[in-house]
């Protein structure tokens, strides 16, 4: 188990340095992932309070991987977190 745990250690730290490298170059790109991460979090949470105030229990929870798909993927990726939400309350 060691050795997973240290291959696993040495994978992230090379695509860590690689995005480093990349992010460098392009900070716009990391400035565009901050703002839609801030605005696709603000949204969620005003989401999930209409929801609950509607009485309805499809809220999502704001946790680092909601944040991390609506930085990368926007607006759509809020609304599948949404979909898949839904799905498995079918």
């Amino acid at each position: 188990m060691d050795n997973y745990m240290g291959a696993i250690m040495i994978a992230a730290s090379c695509i860590l340095v690689l995005l480093i490298g990349a992010f460098r170059k392009k900070k716009e790109w990391i400035i565009n992932f901050i703002l839609r991460a801030v605005v696709g979090t603000a949204a969620a949470f005003f989401v999930n309070g209409f929801l609950v105030s509607q009485g309805l229990s499809i809220a999502i929870g704001i946790n680092p991987i909601t944040v991390l798909t609506s930085g990368i993927l926007g607006f759509p990726g809020l609304i599948m977190l949404y979909g898949i939400n839904l799905y498995t309350l079918l």
